[in-house]
């Protein structure tokens, strides 16, 4: 299995979850599966313009030529996509959201209907898995969980794929190996 882990911690201080990302890639080479690990803080992502390019100019292809570009080439080829951050005030961190906003070259422009809403049509044959991460801010509480696991549903259908899981770094290492079937 290929799998793909985007580190959006913003910062090395303070946050307790590059070390679990650490022991689970580790996890997870040592079972004799691929992991590729992008840490977007020490990456260059420009927010989407929203300019269409990548559907209208150079379809597929995003035209802000940076490390983004190598994240989609990565994405697409992997089985499991994992995002990873902390919860600041609610929700993923900047890094991460600007690393998912670009994610649109993924997708076609051209729409559809499927199970009676309209999405966007398929650009590849095969889509990874999506997966989350979430450290939690002081005062997470389930109702919060709840409703960013509903923004993580949403965001996984409309990239043409499925939810795999929704964590917290309080589950162990161990468990999460086993919920990616790496024993």
């Amino acid at each position: 299995m290929k799998i793909l882990i985007l580190n959006g911690n913003p910062s090395e201080k303070g946050k307790e979850i590059d070390g679990y990302i650490e022991r689970l890639a580790g996890g997870i080479k040592n079972a004799g599966h691929t992991v590729q690990v992008f840490t977007l803080r020490d990456m260059k992502i420009t927010p989407c313009l929203g300019c269409f390019d990548c559907w209208v100019k150079t379809p597929g292809l995003c035209s802000i030529k940076d490390d983004a570009v190598e994240i989609a080439k990565t994405f697409i080829t992997a089985d499991h996509v994992i995002f990873c951050s902390p919860l600041l005030m609610g929700f993923v961190s900047s890094v991460l959201k600007n690393a998912m906003d670009r994610k649109l070259p993924l997708i076609h422009p051209h729409l559809e209907e499927i199970e009676g809403e309209v999405h966007h049509k398929k650009r590849y044959d095969k889509y990874p898995l999506l997966s989350f991460l979430l450290e939690k801010e002081e005062g997470t509480d389930e109702e919060d969980l709840s409703i960013v696991t509903d923004i993580f549903r949403r965001e996984s259908i409309n990239l043409r794929s499925a939810l795999g899981f929704v964590h917290v770094t309080d589950t162990p290492v161990k468990e999460m190996l086993n919920e990616l079937g790496i024993h």
